[in-house]
């Protein structure tokens, strides 16, 4: 049984605030995930992101639609919030999102993603795959996040 580890770094040429407050805005996670994925917020708009906020989402996984519930468990603004799904295609999926201010004032933002696979042990035996769609949507990501704040 083995937990995973996903860890990505960017950093943004903004202050930490702006970078915090677009990630802590649950409609921008549209704007950043690959549009074949269909990823759409369910959960009634505004969202009050807090500790113990439950956001819904649908998304398609290859084709395969998938329910996705997350809550906050962690809250603290502008340094960091934790969000862990409840439902999901994952035994566990808890992502730490950090935002650090660097020397010229930009922002170091990293992402730590701690998940398992369901079905395990047999369900490691996918990781190999799930490792791949997993790089390409935070590369993506990264991508999108570029364009939007000019991040190097």
């Amino acid at each position: 049984m083995a937990e995973h580890i996903l860890e990505r770094e960017q950093i943004i040429e903004r202050p930490v605030r702006e970078v915090f407050d677009f990630f802590a805005d649950a409609v921008n996670l549209e704007r950043i995930t690959p549009p074949e994925l269909n990823f759409h917020i369910t959960t009634p708009q505004p969202i009050d992101i807090k500790k113990g906020a439950l956001i819904d989402y649908e998304l398609k996984l290859r084709g395969i639609p998938i329910n996705w519930k997350t809550e906050i468990t962690e809250w603290n603004p502008p340094h960091s919030f934790v969000d862990t799904a409840l439902k999901s295609p994952y035994k566990q999926w808890i992502h730490l999102h950090t935002f650090e201010e660097g020397k010229a004032g930009e922002t170091i933002m990293r992402d730590r993603v701690l998940y398992r696979l369901p079905l395990e042990p047999l369900g490691d035996l996918a990781h190999f795959y799930v490792k791949k769609e997993l790089k390409y949507i935070f590369d993506y990501r990264y991508k999108i996040v570029e364009e939007i704040f000019g991040s190097k």
